[in-house]
């Protein structure tokens, strides 16, 4: 009898929640997309200040670097907000978060055993969790992907 009822709880709250699911991937995608295009748009129109920053932490071919950074970081930021591709786009985006955190949170990331909360709180943390959950779960119905595979098979497909 208990057991009925929990089961009948825990479908009707799938019901109830499962719609909102997109809604939360949209307000994700809208917030860390506009993020990273601010922050790619930002070493694009000041370039020196970013390429003297990854010369200091020792990224190579600084100059290179901080053109491609940035124009991953504001194209792919744009194709996230949209969810354009974005499945495709969170690859280098998700590269892009791992090198930022390996070289210029580099203390925070070689403390995820010894002091999670450090790692956590730097900034490439949420980035890094907002593509990977695009990536294993897609854009949701609320996308440009969804309304393309939609108009493509002439069905709703499932992300």
């Amino acid at each position: 009898m208990i057991l009925s009822g929990l089961q009948s709880a825990y479908g009707t709250w799938q019901k109830l929640s499962n719609p909102l699911a997109s809604l939360f991937l949209l307000l994700m995608r809208i917030n860390w997309g506009w993020q990273f295009m601010v922050a790619g748009w930002g070493k694009l129109a000041n370039p020196d200040r970013a390429i003297g920053f990854f010369a200091n932490i020792g990224i190579p071919f600084p100059s290179f670097n901080v053109y491609l950074v940035g124009t991953v970081e504001t194209l792919g930021g744009l194709l996230l907000a949209l969810g354009l591709g974005s499945r495709l786009a969170s690859i280098p985006l998700i590269i892009t978060m791992l090198v930022a955190s390996l070289t210029a949170h580099r203390e925070a990331c070689f403390a995820f055993f010894r002091d999670p909360d450090l790692f956590v709180s730097e900034t490439p943390f949420a980035f890094l969790v907002t593509v990977l959950i695009v990536l294993f779960f897609g854009p949701g119905s609320l996308s440009l992907d969804y309304l393309i595979a939609r108009w493509r098979t002439g069905r709703v497909r499932e992300n």
